[in-house]
């Protein structure tokens, strides 16, 4: 009987412990719950500071709770402190570590990176995150992660790597046109202006009135020397949107660019010497307006003159322009095929030279100045 009733009595102790551990870490469980949110609630508003305390109170309820772990790091990345850093990267490696393929934890040890600025652990743990396990919503977490990247290159001045993302990005994008509008303003920043062009072109597919993707259409255009699509695609965006006064101002220049460019394939041998006749005087115009500025008597300066070393290049580009004008008369000859390129060329390096003395011109020696570009582009 003692033993019986001993037995009993062990076994109700043995229950009531076991009952009383299981409260408690229930109890703890609860807490440490309770603190996470609380930590959320701090990080959500950037108080770090709380929220990190938040969040190690937590993990002392729930010690091996890898979602706290994960929300520390994060805390402790966010609060730009270079030694919490460090700490942060040391949770993060060791849930790494358990699961590799977790595309939350890579995506923090790639912001990690980014903070340390290193391009190459950031695009490995980027690229980690874009094909790792997602909880919810992969394809849209996926193109988000590798946006993220895309901007951290973009500041880095990494544009050849950015824009391989970029065509990647461009590849998975759904029919969204604003997805696609980003996808055109990153382009942009990263100077690959067909690319831009490609993707409002898509954004115009789904809404064909979108002011924004025809504003960046036509600059994206107009930036890679596209002027005859760029002209088409900003008189759309001023229709549209009227009181837009940088597409009306970009519109201008590209108008006149478009009826000042003399190498226009469907223009008639007369509209082509009737233009370079009107480039070359603006050219002059354009040059003696330089050298008013600056102070030069073109009049009184030789090109050559050692007394004068600052009016020199205006000189020798008076030389060229005299010698180019009579030359205008011969632009009828047959035999006179490279003609129109050498007096063209003569109207493109006043228009740089004087843009390089003077300043940035306007209007149509503006309009010069983008077509000399073009046509350097065109060259290389």
């Amino acid at each position: 009987m003692i033993l019986l009733l001993l037995t009993v009595a062990a076994v109700t102790a043995f229950a009531a412990v076991g009952h009383l551990v299981t409260r408690y870490n229930l109890n703890q469980q609860a807490r440490g719950h309770k603190l996470y949110e609380q930590g959320l609630e701090a990080a959500k508003a950037a108080r770090y500071e709380e929220a990190i305390a938040a969040f190690r109170a937590a993990l002392t309820c729930d010690p091996t709770n890898s979602q706290y772990q994960l929300s520390l790091a994060r805390a402790l990345r966010d609060s730009n402190d270079p030694q919490r850093l460090e700490e942060a990267e040391s949770y993060l490696l060791a849930l790494w570590q358990r699961a590799p393929q977790d595309a939350a934890v890579n995506l923090a040890l790639a912001r990690v990176a980014a903070h340390r600025g290193s391009i190459e652990d950031a695009t490995r743990y980027y690229h980690n995150a874009m094909y790792g396990v997602w909880n919810a919503d992969p394809d849209g977490n996926r193109n988000r992660a590798r946006v993220e990247l895309i901007q951290f290159l973009l500041k880095k001045n990494a544009l050849a790597q950015a824009d391989s993302e970029l065509i990647a990005l461009a590849a998975a994008l759904p029919p969204d046109p604003g997805e696609h509008l980003q996808a055109a303003e990153l382009f942009a920043q990263a100077q690959d202006y067909p690319g831009a062009l490609a993707q409002d072109e898509e954004a115009l597919r789904g809404q064909p009135e979108n002011p924004a993707a025809l504003v960046g259409a036509g600059e994206a255009a107009y930036r890679a020397g596209d002027y005859t699509a760029a002209e088409g695609y900003l008189k759309r965006a001023v229709e549209v949107d009227g009181g837009n006064t940088e597409a009306r101002k970009l519109l201008e220049v590209t108008q006149l660019i478009v009826a000042s460019n003399p190498f226009h394939s469907h223009l008639s041998d007369m509209e082509r010497n009737r233009r370079i006749t009107r480039d070359l005087d603006q050219a002059e115009e354009r040059l003696l307006q330089c050298a008013r500025q600056t102070g030069v008597d073109l009049a009184r300066v030789d090109g050559n003159d050692p007394q004068h070393p600052g009016a020199g290049p205006l000189a020798k580009l008076q030389s060229r322009w005299l010698a180019a004008k009579p030359q205008l008369g011969l632009l009828r000859s047959p035999a006179e095929t490279d003609l129109p390129d050498a007096l063209m060329d003569v109207v493109f390096q006043i228009e740089q030279q004087t843009a390089a003395a003077c300043g940035q011109p306007e209007g149509r020696d503006l309009a010069l100045l983008m077509i000399s570009h073009k046509r350097e582009a065109l060259a290389q």
